[in-house]
């Protein structure tokens, strides 16, 4: 969510966009990209919705569409042309579906190609079209319709005498784009950008001529008032339209749940390239023409339907900062702070630049609006810089000289581009702590690897072990990290949670204790049962255990005797995070207690880490070779060199069946 909750920045938005609206719509000459207008409209979206009373009359959130321009005759549409909501990842198509059956709606969908052209609205009197018009500012439109007669797809007669108004969209096929701009390059013509603004263009020639040589087609897609003619369903007003004489698209489809629209979204994404026109998305409708009046409108959109938009492979956004992360080796790495902007379905807010050639290989400056793409679909990428959108006020990157974490003088090592900071006591190295105490083998937080531990030190959500357990409060700012998402931070915050419910071996483990390894976590664990009784037991004591020497027990009561140690237990504890063992308790079982086990070849009846389990909880330990002090070797399914080495040195071998007899 962006933090500039301002009533200046409520300004300055509503201003850009008003101005993209008027250049989009009435000149047909985009000045920003899509991604850069969705975003703003968010952002604008976010603010007010914030702040209410400061909402003004012209703020593009309170109309749709542009302006109308002074050529054409002004329009008025009796039920306003209001546009859709965008969606943008299947998070928040799953959203939108659970705000519909919050108000005790279960709806079927119509799903449908979102044609990238040009809406309009066809009015017929008694079965003849009378009037076409843009949609305008959603009430009032242009009068089109000496162009429109010219659209073959559109028909100027309908198969009834019917007093009917119906919307669609027209468009130009890319075949016919493609014809057309090798005819204006013969006559050394500007070239038509693509199919969209070609389309608008040509409907909006005086000259209807022009526009008929554009051969221009529609696709009908909406009946605005169809309980007036008896019909209940958005599918049921599709068909009726086209036995009308209307042209529908061939692609809609019903469908009864939220999972078919998510399977029809992936169905036409892959056919995209193949069709003969443009799109840019799906769009999704509630069937029940009841249901969609029972869930009303917004002031701008429908509450009943919004669009997908299919992933932008390359977006345009602003620079805002370049900031310098440190690597767990020290290598110094400066990385983009970007306006938030969504990149194939997610929303990307930073981006790695590598090193100092590469920031100057591409000569990007601060203030710059650059281009993102996310390369193989996951690592977010600053393609280039729009050196044409400059405007002499960007700062021109340099290279830091000193540790960002703690200002040492940064070396460069011999031919290699990368800076390093050389302090072997760099709180950087913090890092390390933290990738332990997440790791498999210790609290096993699924989602919070190297890189993600990495980037959020670097960004400050967690900077000791106790900030882990305080993500939750981080989770808006997570989300607009580059390739997070809120499915995944969601995921990973789960899994937070859940790691507060290990046992306290991997607690003990993953504290990182000097030469306390898993195993001697484990037999710690076994022994004392509660953290509190470990950190109070003596240094005799712990050299009673079995297998924790002299050096062990002294790390142990170093660890516990040390101030900071003391803090991150405290506040683990306050956090909820366990500490006692769960596993099973130590069985007086000769067979077992102070025995050495060796497992080897396949276990069919259980897992290995299972059985490990089972011995270590009977107080027996593990090895992984065999010696003369291995008390048992357990032989599975193809045992290797291991059974053959107990045997000559006469050690007790028990086969799987042996040890389940045992364990029983």
């Amino acid at each position: 969510m962006n933090r500039n909750i301002t009533i200046e920045r409520m300004n300055e938005l509503v201003d850009i966009i008003n101005e993209a609206d008027y250049n989009y719509h009435t000149l047909d000459n985009p000045t920003i990209t899509d991604q850069e207008y969705d975003k703003y409209l968010r952002e604008l979206f976010d603010i007010e919705a914030a702040h209410p009373e400061w909402i003004r009359e012209d703020s593009p959130t309170q109309h749709a569409g542009g302006k109308v321009i002074d050529g054409f005759q002004k329009v008025s549409h009796k039920i306003p042309m209001m546009s859709l909501s965008d969606v943008f990842n299947e998070s928040e198509i799953l959203t939108f579906d659970e705000r519909i059956q919050k108000e005790h709606v279960h709806p079927q969908y119509v799903c449908e190609l979102k044609i990238d052209g040009l809406s309009v609205s066809l009015l017929y009197e008694k079965g003849k079209l009378v009037r076409a018009a843009t949609r305008g500012d959603g009430t009032i439109g242009e009068d089109i319709t000496h162009n429109v007669k010219t659209i073959k797809s559109i028909p100027l007669k309908l198969t009834e005498e019917v007093d009917i108004e119906v919307r669609g969209e027209i468009y130009m096929a890319k075949k016919t784009l493609e014809e057309l701009n090798e005819r204006r390059k013969k006559f050394h013509e500007p070239l038509l950008q693509n199919c969209r603004n070609a389309a608008a263009g040509s409907i909006r020639q005086f000259d209807s001529k022009v526009a008929a040589q554009r051969k221009l087609d529609a696709f009908i897609y909406h009946l605005p008032n169809p309980l007036d003619y008896g019909i209940h369903t958005h599918d049921e007003a599709l068909s009726y339209m086209k036995r009308l004489g209307f042209k529908t698209n061939p692609n809609n489809r019903l469908v009864s749940n939220i999972k078919e629209v998510l399977s029809f979204i992936v169905e036409k994404a892959e056919i995209r390239d193949s069709l003969a026109y443009d799109i840019d998305g799906v769009v999704i409708k509630v069937n029940n023409i009841d249901e969609q009046q029972k869930l009303g409108f917004t002031a701008k959109y429908p509450k009943w339907a919004t669009a997908y938009k299919f992933p932008a492979e390359e977006v345009l956004t602003k620079l805002n900062d370049i900031i310098f992360t440190v690597g767990r080796t020290g290598q110094i790495t400066p990385n983009a702070v970007l306006d938030p902007v969504i990149v194939m379905g997610s929303t990307i807010s930073r981006a790695t630049l590598h090193n100092e050639e590469y920031v100057k290989m591409k000569d990007l400056r601060i203030g710059d609006i650059v281009s993102i793409r996310k390369a193989g679909d996951v690592i977010p990428e600053v393609v280039e810089a729009k050196k044409e959108r400059r405007t002499g006020e960007e700062v021109t990157f340099e290279m830091i000289t000193v540790c960002p974490m703690c200002d040492t003088p940064l070396i460069k090592k011999e031919e290699q581009v990368d800076y390093y900071c050389p302090n072997d006591s760099c709180p950087a190295r913090s890092v390390e702590k933290l990738i332990h105490f997440a790791s498999r083998g210790a609290m096993n937080i699924d989602g919070l690897g190297e890189g993600i531990i990495e980037d959020f030190y670097n960004f400050g959500f967690i900077r000791s072990i106790p900030d882990i357990y305080l993500l939750k409060n981080h989770k808006v700012d997570l989300i607009e990290l580059e390739g997070y998402g809120e499915k995944s931070i969601q995921k990973l915050l789960d899994s937070v949670e859940k790691s507060k419910e290990n046992s306290l071996e991997r607690l003990l483990f993953g504290l990182g204790i000097s030469n306390v390894g898993s195993k001697t976590a484990k037999i710690l664990a076994i022994h004392f049962q509660t953290l509190d009784s470990l950190r109070e037991a003596s240094l005799e004591e712990l050299q009673r255990i079995p297998d924790i020497g002299k050096i062990i027990a002294k790390s142990i009561i170093d660890f516990f005797d040390d101030t900071q140690s003391q803090d991150i237990i405290s506040k683990l504890k306050e956090f909820g995070v366990n500490m006692i063992y769960l596993g099973q308790k130590i069985e007086q079982d000769i067979d077992f207690l102070n025995q050495s086990f060796v497992l080897t070849g396949t276990l069919t009846k259980f897992s290995r880490d299972k059985a490990k389990g089972e011995i270590e909880s009977r107080g027996g330990k593990t090895v992984d070779s065999v010696s003369k002090k291995t008390s048992v070797v357990i032989v599975g399914e193809n045992p290797g060199s291991k059974y053959q080495k107990a045997k000559d040195l006469g050690i007790t071998i028990w086969t799987e069946d042996d040890f389940l007899e045992k364990l029983k």
